[in-house]
């Protein structure tokens, strides 16, 4: 009993209930700040002064400092959560980003700007609070035995609540009963800003045919002939290697005339509706399997044929399913699900209104550029615009892509309410619709999820909580697990 005592003493001295979520708003700090600006590093205006060949801005670095407080008299001085409650003020820290104007590709001016204030999640790496011993928590006005992990907006105390949805870029097989198809295969495309759902479906003359953002049913072999995988031989190859399967057979002789690529993507774009010169359609179709097709596995020409295989690999597991009686995926399974936590949702935050400052940017430029005059990139950024918009999603609870009730005010009940409402895990499916299956309590839940704690009525079991122990990995990138798998010995194709 005692050496039970022990380990969970120790484990308690080591972590807190809501590690998970420091660690993920720490990495959105350290990492995701960064490739977010990656993303929209170079804003090239369409109106440039008329003495100018080329002109661009480029976004050089991101940083944020530790919170502080601008007074009346234009005085900063760093601030404390106590201080920040008392005050009805934001705990928030200025955002800043490195600047430079390149005319015809010669630097022109570089310098520092902030760009707006983000609040900062107390007991992260960015909050004065971090590493204080009791003593001096106990000085600052807080409570030691206080896990953090929420963020004070305008004076209120807000958490951001963790969200559970299906796994990005993996195919789920399901059994679609009311739809022309018996089996449906989904997959959500993640990359940056994009999420792009796309579905195989096989319709009633036996061919098989891909959906994905405006493309609305396109036969699969045309799609796969147009990203660069033209012989019939090679599909073959791709889909079934042991054993020809009779169904892909007849997709391919309904195609056998298509020999290249080119010829594929006309076909594509007369069956969706693009009906200008050939070379526009060719070019719109290149835009849309580069960018919109498959985007998480790439944006580039190079990676078509890697798209390729994998539609293949989408359309393998389909007939395994359909034809060999292979299991279709179950959606409820903690293994096909992940967590966003708070990290995740102020990079989605932040993300679209980056591009909303941008844009914000580019019309300031180009509105001033059309009077005759060539503006300093100093008097085009509007600091406030993205302080107003991530302040008001924090205090509204009304998220990006629509999603409501996001950040909520922390319940202070008591202090084992504060701790359920930091380790709540909500459903973004609706709560007036029966889904009996997503309620359900579900095997894989043990140890993740507390079985008993979720409200009664219409949200039952779409609103959970984490296990007390339970802690969310991180998500890990392609490149280190290729590299692990190389030292282990094993073969990376």
């Amino acid at each position: 009993m005692t050496v039970a005592k022990t380990l969970i003493q120790k484990f308690f001295e080591e972590n807190s209930f809501v590690k998970s979520n420091i660690e993920s708003f720490n990495n959105f700090i350290e990492h995701e700040l960064h490739n977010i600006l990656e993303e929209s590093k170079e804003v090239v205006p369409t109106i440039i002064p008329p003495n100018v060949d080329s002109f661009k801005i480029r976004l050089d670095k991101i940083w944020v400092t530790k919170p502080e407080i601008t007074e009346a008299d234009g005085s900063k001085r760093n601030i404390y959560p106590a201080e920040a409650r008392l005050r009805k003020l934001s705990y928030s820290a200025p955002v800043f980003i490195e600047v430079s104007a390149h005319v015809n590709d010669v630097q022109r001016e570089s310098f520092t700007t902030q760009i707006g204030n983000l609040p900062i999640m107390l007991k992260s790496n960015s909050c004065h609070l971090n590493k204080m011993s009791r003593q001096e928590l106990i000085e600052k006005g807080e409570d030691p035995d206080e896990p953090g992990g929420y963020f004070i907006v305008n004076g209120t105390e807000r958490v951001l609540v963790n969200i559970e949805d299906l796994g990005a870029n993996h195919c789920l097989m399901s059994r679609d009963a009311g739809g022309v198809s018996e089996y449906i295969g989904k997959l959500f495309s993640e990359q940056g800003s994009y999420k792009i759902p796309h579905t195989i479906e096989r319709m009633k003359d036996g061919l098989y045919y891909l959906s994905f953002t405006r493309v609305k049913r396109v036969p699969l072999v045309l799609i796969i002939k147009s990203l660069g995988l033209v012989k019939d031989e090679e599909i073959m190859q791709a889909v079934s290697r042991d054993k020809q399967h009779d169904e892909v057979l007849i997709n391919l002789f309904e195609y056998v005339d298509v020999k290249n690529s080119e010829d594929a993507m006309d076909a594509i774009a007369k069956t969706i509706g693009i009906t200008q010169a050939k070379e526009v359609r060719l070019e719109r179709m290149i835009e849309l399997l580069d960018k919109f097709m498959l985007p998480h596995i790439g944006l580039r020409k190079e990676d078509r044929m890697t798209k390729a295989a994998n539609l293949c690999k989408m359309w393998r597991k389909f007939l395994a399913v359909e034809v060999e009686g292979a299991p279709t995926d179950d959606r409820d399974h903690y293994m096909n699900k992940r967590i966003k936590m708070s990290g995740d949702l102020l990079a989605d935050l932040f993300r679209t209104n980056l591009k909303v400052l941008i844009g914000d940017m580019l019309y300031n430029f180009q509105r001033i550029v059309k009077r005759g005059k060539f503006p300093s990139i100093k008097v085009i950024i509007r600091d406030k615009l993205l302080t107003s918009r991530i302040y008001s999603a924090m205090a509204t609870g009304n998220w990006v892509g629509g999603r409501k009730g996001v950040s909520q005010r922390i319940q202070r009940l008591n202090f084992l309410n504060t701790l359920s409402h930091l380790q709540r895990v909500v459903s973004p499916l609706s709560s007036s619709q029966e889904n009996f299956e997503a309620r359900e309590l579900h095997a894989t839940h043990l140890g993740r999820l507390c079985p008993s704690e979720t409200p009664e009525g219409t949200n039952i079991g779409l609103r959970k909580n984490f296990s007390m122990l339970a802690t969310v990995s991180k998500d890990v990138n392609e490149e280190d697990v290729v590299k692990v798998l190389k030292n282990a010995g094993l073969k990376v194709r």
